[in-house]
């Protein structure tokens, strides 16, 4: 949907600095009812993908899928789409090592529920096995155990990455990258995490690949989560 990738491009003008005018005359137009903030392109091009495999299409939703350009703007983009700015119902999907800044940029502009535990499915479930679970609705900050390239690994399995890479014309690329010092004593989930981030643009063609290429049954928690909540 074109008009909603306008609208993105206007949110990120005025986050850099730039007048919210044309993001506020958009965000009712279209209109707008929700903001998935995501940390860069690679994690865009996954849930796009994967909401495409489900039949979705998140734009004629009114749902905005935005890179922030890492986790450290989150505030800033929360305090321009929540209560204080259009007053969009704002979600998240972050790494592991970047819950916090999601978590206190959130709650600073009430765009989260600050008592609802920051945890994917498969933690809830964990920390709380006989728990009633809170609404999907409610967990607005979704996160992957290390990051989203690491959880679609893991839920692929190494034989069917490497079956992808072959299969996008990067095998020779990654059986030089894996003959590097630097890659001996790795797992080889952890090899192919680090190749998929070595070269400009291959994180974002894989996170398309990745999500693409999910069974039903093996989507990862956190995205399963956020795509549910959406």
């Amino acid at each position: 949907m074109a008009d909603m990738g306008a609208f993105r491009e206007a949110v990120i003008a005025w986050a850099a600095g730039g007048p919210g005018d044309r993001a506020r005359e958009m965000a009712a137009r279209l209109p707008v009812r929700a903001a998935v903030l995501l940390e860069g392109p690679s994690d865009v091009a996954a849930v796009g993908a994967l909401a495409a495999s489900r039949g979705r299409n998140l734009a004629a939703e009114g749902v905005c899928v935005l890179s922030m350009g890492g986790a450290m703007s989150v505030g800033r983009f929360a305090r321009l789409l929540g209560p204080c700015g259009l007053g969009l119902r704002l979600t998240g999907l972050c790494d592991e090592a970047e819950r916090g800044y999601y978590a206190r940029g959130l709650e600073r502009t009430n765009a989260a529920q600050p008592s609802a535990p920051q945890l994917n499915a498969a933690q809830l479930n964990a920390a709380q096995p006989h728990a009633a679970q809170p609404d999907p609705a409610q967990q607005r900050i979704f996160v992957c155990a290390v990051d989203l390239e690491d959880e679609l690994i893991r839920a692929l399995g190494v034989t069917r990455v490497e079956e992808l890479i072959r299969a996008e014309g990067d095998l020779r690329a990654l059986q030089t990258f894996l003959r590097q010092p630097a890659q001996r004593g790795r797992t080889s989930q952890q090899q192919l995490r680090r190749f998929l981030g070595t070269k400009k643009g291959r994180k974002i063609h894989y996170g398309r690949v990745l999500a693409e290429a999910l069974d039903p049954d093996r989507i990862p928690a956190p995205l399963d989560g956020l795509l549910t909540s959406l």
